[in-house]
């Protein structure tokens, strides 16, 4: 449940920030309505976990970010840009600190996990942006190159991190010879850490032709490659040594 909880924050946080990073002279208000309203329902799920089973403090926390989430969405409704944009950077900052809480006695542990939710987070919002093409297929192209390319320096600080947490640790995992520490601990490096900054590359590529569609098609691979290669590494720290 624990697990849960902190994804779904981490999740969230991502999410608001790209949303944060996205320009909205570009983008309509319609896709941060929607997205919006993708936040509200990781914050409510992680809310009504953390409310039974979490840790102290997150669930109220999670509430609040959940509630302005929904004010956020009718903000871009109205098309109120100035507003809207506030609600994201609030419902980020509320839903970064329910990650960090549980954390607090462990900072370094807690900048790890807010990368980590950037690292799903900005590759699921560069997914739903590129979609959105579908939608408003005039709408300028740098918006999703720069949301790629934005994913890809959250990647590279993680890659940074995931190094300097296994580097200590990977001894024991090897030498227990464990059959399910092993292939976590390989799902984590082939999905989350190898193959995922080749399929943002490659998507980024795709949009030089220029074609969306496809780059949105790698980008779905790419978003399973995030969540299966950061949930794996929250299982691999949650596994006792």
């Amino acid at each position: 449940m624990r697990l849960l909880i902190d994804f779904l924050t981490r999740f969230g946080w991502g999410l608001a920030i790209g949303l944060v990073l996205t320009p909205a002279t570009v983008v309509p208000a319609g896709f941060f309505r929607v997205n919006m309203l993708v936040v509200m329902g990781l914050a409510t799920f992680a809310a009504l976990l953390a409310h039974s089973a979490g840790p102290v403090g997150v669930w109220p926390l999670a509430a609040a970010a959940a509630v302005g989430a929904w004010m956020g969405s009718v903000a871009w409704l109205g098309e109120k840009r100035r507003a809207g944009i506030g609600f994201c950077v609030a419902c980020a900052a509320i839903l970064a600190a329910a990650t960090v809480v549980p954390l607090a006695t462990a900072p370094i542990t807690a900048a790890v996990a807010l990368l980590s939710g950037l690292v799903t987070g900005l590759t699921v919002h560069a997914m739903l942006l590129g979609h959105w093409y579908l939608n408003a297929p005039g709408m300028r192209i740098d918006a999703l190159r720069r949301v790629i390319d934005v994913a890809l320096v959250a990647w590279a600080a993680r890659l940074v991190a995931a190094v300097a947490e296994a580097a200590p640790g990977l001894t024991a995992v090897l030498e227990r010879s464990d059959a399910t520490s092993l292939s976590l601990l390989a799902l984590r490096w082939l999905a989350g850490l190898v193959g995922l900054p080749v399929l943002l590359v490659m998507s980024r590529k795709t949009l030089d032709i220029p074609n969306t569609q496809s780059a949105t098609g790698i980008l779905y691979v790419a978003c399973l490659a995030a969540i299966l290669g950061e949930l794996t590494a929250q299982l691999l720290a949650a596994t006792p040594s």
